[in-house]
Formats: structure tokens, sequence, C-alpha cells
């Protein structure tokens, strides 16, 4: 009889994962993807997760968000001058990525948005960029950390 609820159980359990995953297949992804580094090598490497996520899914199976603070801002700086940065951001947005920066950060480093940052808008500004992150989380977004 233990032999038998032992098989039972994970019968239940493979065929619950089963569904699972099944259910996850006909679901849009969402993701946020957390960019604190100010090491350019670094969000680089955001950059291109970002793409190889996109490539891997489809631009129209996903909600991709990259929440940008502290050193992770000045990625958008070097935007303003490096055409790698600046072309990869652009076809990620192209792609429906969205960029979101902390109004927190450009108080402290002092940083006018508009004059020193690569492409951002008012729309693009949360108050704070950790605080965003965790709400996202809380809304089903998945947390990559590159």
């Amino acid at each position: 009889m233990r032999k038998f609820l032992t098989l039972a159980v994970l019968a239940m359990m493979t065929l619950g994962t089963a569904v699972t995953i099944a259910q996850a297949a006909d679901m849009p992804n969402k993701a946020v993807y957390h960019l604190n580094s100010k090491e350019l090598e670094t969000q680089k490497d955001v950059l291109r997760n970002a793409q190889n996520h996109l490539d891997a899914v489809g631009k129209d199976n996903i909600d991709l968000r990259i929440v940008m603070h502290a050193g992770g801002v000045s990625m958008l700086r070097t935007a303003k001058t490096d055409e790698s940065v600046k072309s990869s951001i652009d076809s990620l947005k192209l792609q429906g990525v969205k960029f979101i920066v902390c109004k927190k950060t450009l108080e402290r480093g002092n940083i006018d948005y508009k004059k020193d940052l690569y492409d951002v808008s008012e729309k693009d500004l949360v108050p704070s960029g950790v605080a965003e992150i965790a709400l996202l989380q809380a809304k089903g977004f998945g947390y990559v950390k590159p």
C-alpha cells in the first residue's frame, strides 16, 4: 500500500509539473533586469543578455524591462558617445524593451536626464529603482541580475 501511495503522489506531482510547464508556454514572459553596475562590460552584458532573451522567446512574447540605478545609470551617459551601446539600446527599444531610470540616483548624482543621458524622458523615470524592481516582481516579473 505504501508503494502505491508513493507512486500515486509521484504521478500527481509529474502531472502537475507537466500542466505548469504547458501553461507557462502559453503565458507571456515578464522579466526585469537589474542594472546597478558602473562597469561598462557588465552593462554590455545586460544589453546582450536582454537581446538573447528576446531572441529565445520572441519580442511579441515578453515584457522586458531594464531598471537602472546607482552606477547602472552611467550606461545611458556612455550611450551618448559610444555608438555600440547606443545602437544596442535603440535596437532593444525598437523591440519593446523599456529602460527605467531611478530618480533618486539622478538627484543624488545631480544628473540632468535631458542633457546628460541618452534618450530618457519623464515616462522612463521612477521614484526608486529598487522599489520598482520589487513592485515588478510582485506583479510576476522574473528577476534577472547578470
